[in-house]
């Protein structure tokens, strides 16, 4: 089937519908600032409400969507309402997620759930939501899901963030395989550490900051929208022949 959707053209780039969770800061924001540049219609998802109505103003012809991604019932309605409105989603970006650390011995079964459940489950549940949307519209579609060089390796305090990223990078590879058929791409995006408001009081400052940086070749850390600029490509046309893929940009982190 030939995908329609994806063009880096920007008069295909005006017909596209791109949603995006955890729009209302980082990564997610710095993708849909890119998308909406290119003139596609972006709708926003985050938990964080007050924020997300203020960025979304930031963002042309944004629409904020307030959403708790652990609520099932809750993704259904909202994706819901964006089919209502656009008719379509084109694009699924998967940038919602939290990094709570702690020591393995230590991880309550609390923060483990809550980072499992945010992270992964969430993540595939909008994706299973959206991509049933896709396979009934029958124009293909890309899904495109942020998981982490904490998925490929070990990383000091990371148990339960590891495992997520893990998870998403095997449930791209699932979408992938199963629903190729439908001309839909589904693929991930590992970074490295990335300045965003997810790694204060952690990464950015002292010794964990300083080790981090010693152990990355290009010697810093990721910007936004170095991140974004892959989601881009990897939702244009010119990427209709990769799936199930992930593409690492953690400046080297990962290789030694």
């Amino acid at each position: 089937m030939k995908n329609k959707i994806a063009s880096s053209d920007e008069s295909e780039a005006e017909k596209r519908v791109v949603v995006i969770t955890g729009a209302a800061s980082g990564i997610g924001l710095a993708a849909a600032k890119m998308f909406a540049e290119r003139g596609a219609t972006t709708c926003l998802i985050d938990f964080q409400k007050e924020k997300l109505e203020k960025v979304a103003e930031t963002v042309p012809g944004a629409s904020a969507y307030y959403l708790d991604i652990c609520n099932i019932e809750l993704i259904k309605k909202t994706v819901t309402e964006i089919i209502e409105k656009f008719s379509k989603v084109d694009i699924l970006v998967n940038s919602a997620g939290v990094g709570d650390i702690e020591k393995a011995e230590k991880f309550t079964e609390k923060t483990w759930r809550k980072v499992i459940d945010i992270n992964l489950t969430g993540t595939f549940f909008i994706s299973q939501i959206i991509g049933k949307e896709m396979i009934k519209a029958g124009s293909g579609g890309k899904i495109i899901c942020l998981a982490s060089q904490a998925g490929i390796v070990a990383i000091d305090k990371h148990v339960a963030y590891s495992a997520s990223k893990a998870g998403i990078l095997s449930i791209v590879r699932s979408l992938a395989y199963e629903w190729g058929q439908y001309g839909i791409q589904v693929n991930a995006v590992s970074p490295t550490v990335t300045e965003t408001p997810i790694i204060e009081g952690y990464w950015d400052k002292g010794e964990v900051h300083d080790e981090a940086i010693k152990n990355i070749p290009a010697g810093r850390f990721c910007k936004p929208q170095e991140i974004a600029a892959a989601i881009l490509f990897l939702a244009s046309k010119e990427s209709d022949m990769i799936t199930g893929a992930n593409i690492v940009i953690d400046g080297g982190y990962t290789i030694h």
